[in-house]
């Protein structure tokens, strides 16, 4: 865990590509740390290869990525369909058509990828003023574990709209995706990303959001399947009186590989964020994956912000690594504050329900279901609540079994 308090200054951002060798080799020159300082490129050359050197790379089991480091040329590794508001759907955007490319700036090479390799961009937009009663459904069907694609997405809620967006990922794939979010002022749009791929799928996934004056974004991570998935968030509060919760989900079984690196930026005054992600693995080499990063901004006055990451670990074998950064650039805040816990079953929790004749597995049954249903329940759509919490059921009945 990291803390650390700066001067003011202004993000540097550069788009040229750093051979991690060559910093090796300068002894004078340091490594960027700071999440707002990484560069930024639309092009994939610029980030080069990745390494598993990188400090967003290093917990990332970059080989088994290898096949989303370069363009796809097609989308057919995927098919979309809507479950529900489909009529929400506006004209495809191509690259430099607004407002693609309004929020999104591509941080790593994947991003880049994506970029490039989504001709269109989907774009789902909610008038302005309008409130949506049901979910937006958003079904990502992959078509199979060799096939590949590149998405890019944009979700733009117009002045005090209301709205909630599922993306449902199933199936198989190799796939790349960009999620651009516009939040404009006094909107209210909750985005759900649910990842329920196939043990073979592979996907990376960079959400971008900006949040503007009074304006509420919800924003959750859901990872229950998929060989190797990556979903980063970051949101930016830009504007006064802007509000972001950020939480995330996920259960990672034996060889499975869950990340999410958040970044929650405060930029505008008076603004609100809360930021909580929590894990369960079981499994050989169940592997999990968070690192936070929040980062107040000298213009950020009257700040309220909180992070937080949780992972229980049932069995042997299984590794959940948590790092949670703090970056604050002025004093004139109401809080702040992060932390960090992974550790395995409470005996004390266990000694207490056993005490009253619970059985040990239905005991542990009950602690990591409370564990979990704080995340679940914050959806506010009990269709999806109701799934989710069969998911975990069926999760625990494999490690009883």
């Amino acid at each position: 865990m990291t803390s650390q308090t700066t001067a003011p200054t202004a993000p540097q951002h550069s788009s040229a590509h750093v051979d991690p060798a060559a910093q090796v080799a300068d002894a004078g020159f340091v490594p960027v740390q700071t999440r707002s300082e990484r560069p930024h490129s639309f092009e994939p050359a610029d980030f080069g290869t990745p390494t598993g050197r990188e400090v967003n790379w290093k917990h990332t089991p970059v080989a088994k990525l290898s096949g989303l480091f370069e363009v796809a040329g097609s989308a057919e590794g995927v098919r979309y369909s809507f479950g529900a508001g489909e009529k929400y759907v506006a004209e495809p955007l191509v690259a430099g058509a607004a407002p693609r490319g309004e929020v999104f700036l591509a941080e790593d090479v994947t991003a880049a990828v994506a970029w490039q390799g989504a001709a269109e961009a989907l774009h789902i937009r909610i008038p302005r003023e309008e409130e949506v009663a049901e979910p937006i459904l958003v079904s990502i069907d992959g078509l199979g574990a060799d096939l590949r694609a590149d998405a890019h997405i944009v979700i733009e809620a117009l002045p005090h709209s209301v709205a909630t967006v599922v993306l449902q990922h199933t199936g198989a794939a190799q796939y790349s995706q960009n999620v651009e979010i516009i939040v404009r002022d006094g909107a209210k749009l909750t985005v759900i990303s649910l990842q329920q791929w196939q043990d073979a799928a592979v996907h990376t996934s960079a959400h971008q959001a900006r949040v503007d004056a009074d304006a509420t974004l919800k924003h959750f991570v859901i990872s229950f399947g998929g060989g190797v998935v990556r979903v980063n968030p970051s949101v930016e509060l830009a504007g006064a009186g802007s509000e972001g919760y950020l939480y995330g989900l996920s259960y990672a079984d034996a060889g499975q590989h869950l990340e999410s690196q958040v970044y929650l930026h405060h930029k505008g005054p008076h603004t609100k964020g809360d930021v909580l992600y929590k894990g369960a693995l079981q499994g050989e080499g169940a592997h999990s994956v968070w690192i936070g990063d929040v980062l107040i901004g000298a213009d950020a006055t009257g700040t309220d912000s909180y992070e937080a990451n949780r992972n229980l670990v049932l069995t042997e074998g299984a590794r959940a690594d948590s790092i949670p950064n703090l970056e604050i650039e002025t004093g004139d805040i109401l809080g702040a504050g992060h932390a960090s816990a992974t550790g395995r079953f409470d005996d004390e929790q266990l000694f207490y329900l056993q005490a009253r004749g619970i059985s040990e597995e239905e005991a542990r049954r009950l602690v990591v279901l409370g564990f979990l249903t704080d995340i679940v329940q914050r959806l506010g759509i009990p269709a999806l609540e109701t799934e989710l919490l069969d998911a975990i059921e069926t999760e625990l009945a494999e490690v009883n079994a």
